[in-house]
């Protein structure tokens, strides 16, 4: 089977790109990559959210989702507003 690359045309992998990349051992992934090889993505929150299901009202989500894109991070924002945080 021929890839139609040939490997001249290989570019060389950065020392970056290695840290990166995903780790697998005998078939298994030990290490997620971490961004892709030409951006090193996001960096890890100190406070990272989490993720929960909730049920809001049908009204409140589609007005939040109304708003456009980042709807969830403005009822995040509310209730932080509601709680004094």
């Amino acid at each position: 089977m021929t890839t139609g690359w040939d490997d001249d045309d290989l570019p060389e992998w950065t020392d970056d790109q290695f840290r990166r990349a995903a780790v697998y051992r005998g078939g298994k992934l030990v290490r997620p990559a971490q961004g892709t090889l030409t951006k090193p993505g996001r960096p890890k929150s100190a406070d990272p959210k989490q993720q929960v299901t909730l049920r809001l009202d049908s009204i409140v989500l589609e007005k939040f989702r109304a708003m456009g894109p980042r709807w969830q991070s403005r009822i995040n924002a509310e209730l932080r507003k509601a709680l004094g945080l």
